[in-house]
């Protein structure tokens, strides 16, 4: 005969009705700036996945780091969502009074560290040291990528700082030697690879120009339910129900119940937040193929 504890299904339900109450008041610090300290996004450039571009050799090519997205701009290091990235003033004492897009980060594999470190409204000297800016972009509106790529790189390496580096742009000849190259790279250790269009003019928004091309494909999709779980997960989260926007009009929802940890299931991500999770290509009902909770999209992200 089954049992099971009342007082831990009492508990995991009230846990559940304290993460509604937080993400409804989240919901309303937004709705109404008056609340609360949303700030509008900035401009930013958007990666849609690579598929097999005849043309590869029309893109330039670099490493996909794993870091926090960060954009210098205005005198503030802010996220894509506008909110300010609270850096020590000797990280940001010397960058250019120019529009700058890049990645915060620190090693391959380390995005846990990276995303704490940046997180926090209150920067850990010791923590920041580890961090590096690595620029990707000097967005404007009357250069192609390329012509961006040479000059950022030049005015990145004049300035000479250790903790901000310029990202290598390099091209490839065919399909096969971009799939060499994802191999070698994420054989070490990298995330991907990204693919800019060498003659795009910069677009605000996700579009063809800028892609990523990763061993998984990866998305973003809003919690809807948290779906109680069973044998060892009693008490516990099972699952969660999320709806993942795949194109303008085009909605599909569906559970994710694997990439957990204990402590995740005990805690899972709020109901209304955003997660991104992996999966390995579409189903013929057009679902996510074997989809894997991966983190919490922080609007550090």
């Amino acid at each position: 005969m089954q049992t099971f504890s009342l007082l831990g299904v009492h508990v995991y339900y009230i846990q559940q009705l304290r993460l509604i109450l937080l993400n409804t008041c989240a919901i309303l610090f937004c709705a109404y700036p008056i609340l609360g300290n949303c700030n509008a996004d900035v401009p930013v450039q958007l990666a849609q996945v690579y598929d097999d571009d005849p043309h590869v050799d029309s893109y330039l090519v670099s490493e996909k780091y794993d870091g926090v997205r960060a954009i210098w701009k205005d005198g503030k290091l802010q996220t894509r969502n506008g909110n300010i990235i609270h850096a020590p003033d000797w990280f940001v004492a010397d960058l250019p009074d120019v529009w700058l897009d890049g990645e915060l980060w620190s090693k391959r594999q380390d995005f846990e560290f990276i995303a704490s470190t940046v997180s926090k409204h209150t920067p850990v000297d010791n923590e920041w040291r580890k961090i590096r800016y690595m620029v990707f972009d000097a967005p404007n509106t009357t250069q192609t990528f390329q012509e961006r790529a040479e000059y950022y790189t030049q005015l990145i390496n004049a300035l000479n700082l250790v903790h901000v580096k310029p990202v290598t742009q390099f091209t490839v000849n065919s399909n096969a030697h971009l799939s060499s190259l994802l191999e070698q790279y994420t054989n070490a250790g990298a995330e991907g690879l990204m693919l800019h269009k060498a003659q795009a003019m910069f677009i605000n928004g996700r579009n063809q120009n800028l892609l990523k091309l990763k061993p998984y494909m990866d998305a973003e999709a809003i919690v809807l339910a948290h779906l109680p779980g069973k044998g060892k997960y009693k008490a516990k989260m099972g699952s969660i129900k999320v709806r993942w926007q795949k194109d303008a009009d085009d909605f599909v929802e569906f559970n994710i119940g694997t990439g957990f940890t204990d402590k995740e299931r005990e805690n899972p991500p709020a109901i209304g937040s955003t997660i991104t999770f992996k999966y390995h290509g579409l189903t013929k009902n057009k679902l996510p193929r074997f989809p894997s909770y991966l983190r919490i999209r922080t609007d550090a992200e």
